[in-house]
């Protein structure tokens, strides 16, 4: 008897981004055909584009990290936003519904105001204090108004890798520039780093089965502030550098950032049992690959 193998096609778009480009580093491990997209190969905000690439690829599943991530330009720049973030998603969700293909889709911890005083659920209400928020918000609301089956939605925070800019690279930029630097100590959460989430990603897709889209939320495990997040990285790179606490009133920014976004994790964790690394563990990890390690 002859049996036919259906290969599994992935699209993941945003590819140059953090967990675009993280999954382009794990993407050998797994058993898939991948096609790595950015804005200039497909854009996402052309729907009929996005059916013509889906169709000609045979693609079964859709890894949307593609997103406007400039929080303060997004401040005066919400068209923009709105068209990557909402609209984009839209259509990727139509395209999804239409032909049966799985949609996973990133967003972030900035849907919530930052106003709880326990750990964030997939089912709190979310508030977004910015524009951008907001648009990830109404990005999350349309996959679920449109509710492809087998589809879910990924809340992170704080993300950062060796790839692309992010709060790792610019403290360790500052901390050779600079004899001392003013860290922010009243805004909690606790940093995802992007390879940790790209591959919980690639390991749970063959487990997710679900005819209403679900929302999962996704960091490493700990609690800390972005000021404690500074000092570990400038004693793990052994840079000399003095970090002083601030309040975040003394470093106003466009963007209202959350003061607490500390996400719950126990339903990813259950459903899929997977078990979460610590996020000093994963930051020396990070620093190792980025050669910073010392």
């Amino acid at each position: 008897m002859e049996w036919i193998t259906i290969m599994t096609n992935i699209l993941v778009t945003g590819s140059n981004g953090q967990v675009g480009n993280e999954l382009q580093t794990l993407s050998s491990a797994y058993n898939y055909k991948f096609f790595f997209t950015d804005k200039q190969s497909l854009d996402i905000s052309d729907e009929k584009a996005i059916k013509v690439f889906t169709a000609t690829n045979n693609i079964n599943i859709i890894i949307n990290a593609a997103a406007y991530t400039a929080v303060d330009k997004a401040e005066s720049d919400e068209v923009n936003a709105n068209k990557i973030n909402h609209l984009a998603v839209k259509y990727l969700a139509q395209i999804a519904k239409e032909k049966n293909i799985q949609l996973i889709h990133i967003s972030t911890d900035y849907v919530f105001n930052g106003e709880n005083f326990k750990p964030y659920g997939e089912n709190d209400i979310a508030k977004p204090n910015s524009v951008y928020g907001k648009t990830k918000l109404d990005g999350e609301n349309v996959i679920k108004e449109i509710n492809p089956v087998n589809s879910i939605i990924i809340r992170t925070s704080w993300v950062y890798s060796n790839f692309g800019t992010n709060f790792v690279k610019t403290m360790l930029r500052l901390g050779e520039e600079r004899d001392s630097l003013g860290v922010v100590y009243d805004q909690v959460g606790t940093p995802t780093y992007a390879r940790d989430l790209a591959k919980v990603i690639l390991d749970i897709i063959p487990n997710i089965k679900n005819k209403q889209v679900e929302i999962y939320n996704y960091s490493n495990e700990g609690v800390l502030s972005w000021y404690d997040f500074s000092k570990e990285i400038m004693k793990m790179a052994k840079i000399e550098c003095e970090i002083n606490p601030i309040e975040t009133k003394e470093y106003p920014t466009p963007a209202r950032r959350p003061h607490f976004s500390l996400l719950n994790k126990s339903k990813i964790k259950t459903t899929f049992n997977i078990t979460i690394p610590f996020w000093k563990d994963s930051l020396d990890e990070c620093l190792r690959v980025m050669g910073e390690r010392r």
